[in-house]
């Protein structure tokens, strides 16, 4: 499976040939959070814009934010 890496978070990257488009979702957290693009520049950055709106959930709502690559 190919991947997006940003902030510690990693990415699925999809493309669907019937609507030309790239999607993918933030793996390995508790919440469903995706992202689309036409291009490959549009959906990283889709991809970073949905990390950051994550990152802003998390703390207006004091949840604890997850991270999906260990390690780092």
């Amino acid at each position: 499976m190919n991947t997006l890496e940003y902030k510690n978070f990693s990415g699925s990257v999809n493309f669907s040939a019937k609507d030309d488009a790239f999607f993918g979702k933030i793996e390995g957290i508790n919440a469903l959070v995706t992202f689309e693009g036409q291009t490959v520049v549009e959906l990283k950055e889709a991809f970073k814009e949905a990390v950051l709106d994550y990152l802003e959930l998390c703390r207006k709502n004091g949840i604890n934010v997850q991270k999906t690559i260990m390690g780092c």
